[in-house]
């Protein structure tokens, strides 16, 4: 793997629609933002021949990154596809997001993809958040490679970066991840830093100098013999360690020798296994150059290491009733089961699809069921509903390149699919399927908005719904109790981007505003009022007594209306009546605006005219009485706790543990998890959480996450609620 001598032109500017799954390598870039996934994609497009030595298409684009609002974020915000092809195998490239924010990006990515690259920078090292994807994909057994990048920072060290791997991601076995290649240095640099300008092949012995700007076979010297000896030996042992055949190492260390193709080949199958996880460098091709530094051994690597869609599991799949259905192993002629894992908008296309096609063929201007996903919690709804393919294509930057079909295996987009939404199933007509949905993150900060203008006002509900459509890691809320707007986002540059999503793409304008909890009033006491509603204005008037009694009930009890009239002081069929009018008002709040809740209102007496009482002046008469009891009474303001559950590592139990106290929190308790991280569940007011996706994220570097759900409502601390009621009377 690795070890030929030879270069590739590759294919550049052609669409290409695999016709085998065979031929098809599906992999996504995995790393921390600033790690260089976005220039590794570059310089295998380029080395591929797909791109000029400038690493452009050819309107000048670049074929990853290419959005507007990236080059103004000066960073990635959304998954990418770029389809190169190396040796006659197709390679969709899918390059996601660095920043924690846009891990929903990154979660479609790994939906999409057979393999991984988890690209690591020399200069900054493994963070934490890249441990966790790497466990994820541990966890389901994806294969993995590991990348070292930025080898040409100052105190860059290839051979201390590929240690730190081996701790970070090597377990139990530190030996399964080792390098392939070591890296060649030049002449020193007057900083003292010697530039890696080749590298030499462990298993070939070979050296591969990337000096001239395209890789040239030689072979080594003898001052990196040792070195590579060495090395190897640590290879071989590691290769043969995951080996199938049983019998290889005890003839390895028996001191027979064992053939370098017989070597390689066992070096695939554990790739492909998942079991093995080499390490390369890489480094984009120089100014003028035609290839980067690696970027041959790597495609080498996806192409003969990594594993096709036939080795992937097939999904699993149901009827839209709920029955399973067994299907064949990524069959191109098995029946339609397609996914949609990227949802975009074209100002001139309009809406653009990216699919992943798992089963059957998808061909265009072909008519398909659309299956909804379950998440209607976050503003997308369920659907189940015919629609027709219109154009299919391969992306490239901004280019669409047409294609006729997708095969089972490899991925395309297709143009105005009005109805489909990232994580619906697309299946035939008349045999309708539907995929499980991948795990999403919950997003946990509130974002309040309101439209700018009138004319905003008439856009902003239409430019919501596009906006969840194509993100499923953002809940859209219209909460009820406090009339306001709420984008619930991952973080705030997630936040940020899709504010000017909004603005850019849809035209709307939006002002955001503080985002209020949903709070509650009750009573702390006994208090009694009475309701006299009475008017006369010719005609018919309006009469109506009623005396209530009102008392607090333990938590959770919500309005309990007791009738105690005797003698029919208050007509039984007005009695209803009373109750509306009752429950009208503390729907609306007694005190501060928010409705009351866990309380016992009695009717005890009244009064009626024969002709003047009526069912709307006992209503009123009811709602006076309950306004007339809270006057004399105290009103406790209740808020909304939530049950915090934290996933952070040891090292970090200490300070988010103090932060929640800080926060009002109560810690119910700890909890040890594999992957030396602590579980704490801790019950905190939801007034106090906020912001609180945001802080923990600095509080923990990035390796902390949390889920929350509502607990109940309890009373306000007298101070906090002081204050709000002072805002409150100032606002108005």
């Amino acid at each position: 793997m690795g070890d030929k001598a030879h270069t590739h032109t590759g294919a550049a500017g052609r669409a290409t629609a695999a016709d085998h799954p065979a031929s098809v390598r599906n992999v996504v870039l995995v790393g921390h933002s600033g790690s260089g996934k976005t220039t590794l994609v570059e310089a295998l497009a380029q080395t591929a021949g797909a791109v000029n030595r400038a690493g452009r298409v050819e309107d000048g684009g670049c074929v990853s990154d290419y959005d507007d609002m990236e080059h103004r974020q000066q960073r990635s915000v959304q998954l990418s596809l770029v389809p190169v092809e190396w040796d006659g195998i197709k390679i969709n490239l899918l390059d996601t997001p660095g920043y924690a924010d846009f891990v929903g990006e990154l979660r479609a990515g790994l939906r999409a993809a057979d393999a991984a690259l988890f690209v690591v920078s020399a200069a900054d090292g493994v963070d934490g958040s890249t441990r966790m994807v790497w466990e994820e994909c541990a966890a389901v057994g994806m294969p993995r490679a590991i990348v070292i990048t930025h080898l040409e920072a100052a105190r860059a060290d290839f051979e201390e970066m590929t240690r730190i791997c081996a701790e970070a991601f090597g377990g139990d076995d530190p030996d399964a991840v080792l390098p392939l290649y070591l890296p060649l240095h030049g002449a020193p640099a007057p900083d003292g830093h010697a530039p890696v300008t080749g590298l030499v092949g462990l298993l070939s012995r070979k050296l591969f100098d990337y000096g001239a700007g395209e890789r040239v076979a030689a072979e080594p010297g003898e001052a990196e013999l040792p070195q590579l000896d060495e090395a190897r030996s640590l290879l071989i042992e590691g290769i043969i360690s995951e080996s199938e055949d049983e019998t290889l190492m005890e003839r390895y260390l028996g001191g027979e020798p064992v053939d370098v193709k017989t070597l390689i080949e066992d070096l695939e199958r554990a790739v492909a296994r998942g079991v093995f996880f080499p390490v390369l460098a890489a480094a984009p091709a120089a100014e003028g150059a035609r290839q980067g530094l690696g970027t041959v051994e790597l495609l080498e690597l996806i192409t003969r290491g990594f594993p096709t869609p036939l080795e992937r599991a097939a999904p699993r799949v149901t009827t839209p009733g709920g029955t399973a259905r067994e299907l064949r192993m990524c069959d191109p002629g098995e029946s339609l089961v397609a996914e949609v894992v990227k949802t975009s908008s074209d100002p001139y296309v309009g809406r653009i699809s990216m699919v992943r096609v798992f089963s059957g063929t998808l061909r265009a201007d072909q008519t398909v069921h659309v299956s909804g996903h379950g998440l209607a919690d976050r503003g997308h709804e369920d659907h189940d509903v015919d629609e027709r393919i219109g154009a299919l294509s391969t992306p490239f930057g901004k280019q669409q390149r047409p294609v006729s079909h997708v095969i089972a295996g490899d991925l395309a987009c297709v143009a105005k699919l009005s109805r489909a939404e990232t994580g619906d199933t697309l299946s035939a007509k008349d045999d309708p399927l539907l995929m499980a949905p991948w795990e999403m993150p919950d997003p946990l900060l509130p974002l309040a908005i309101e439209a700018h203008s009138k004319p905003d006002e008439d856009k902003l509900s239409q430019g919501l719904a596009r906006l969840v459509a194509e993100d499923p890691t953002m809940r859209l809320e219209h909460n009820r109790d406090t009339h306001q707007v709420v984008l619930w986002c991952l973080g705030e540059a997630h936040a940020d981007v899709a504010l000017e999503r909004l603005r850019s793409r849809y035209g709307v304008q939006v002002d955001v505003v503080p985002h209020r909890v949903s709070l509650r009033e009750t009573f702390g006491g006994r208090a009694a009022g009475r309701g006299r509603h009475v008017k006369q204005s010719g005609g018919h008037g309006q009469y109506a007594v009623c005396e209530i009694e009102v008392e607090p009930l333990p938590g959770g009890s919500g309005i309990e209306f007791v009738d105690k009239v005797v003698g029919g002081a208050v007509p039984r069929q007005f009695i209803p009546s009373v109750e509306k009018g009752v429950r009208a008002q503390a729907a609306k709040g007694v005190a501060a605006g928010h409705p009351l809740i866990d309380v016992r209102v009695t009717l005890l007496d009244g009064k009626a005219h024969s002709v003047d009482s009526s069912d709307a002046a006992f209503q009123t008469a009811g709602a006076l009485a309950l306004r007339e009891a809270a006057a004399d009474a105290r009103i406790h303001l209740l808020e909304p706790v939530a049950e915090v559950s934290v996933l952070v590592g040891d090292d970090y139990v200490g300070a988010v543990m103090s932060d929640l106290s800080g926060r009002r929190g109560k810690v119910l308790g700890t909890e040890q998890t594999s992957g030396g991280r602590t579980l704490i569940r801790a019950e905190v007011p939801e007034i106090e959480i906020g912001r609180y996706a945001v802080d923990l994220r600095s509080l923990s570097h990035g390796t902390a996450r949390f889920d929350r759900r509502y607990a109940r409502h309890e009373p306000m601390p007298t101070q906090i609620a002081d204050r709000l009621r002072e805002e409150l009377r100032a606002a108005s």
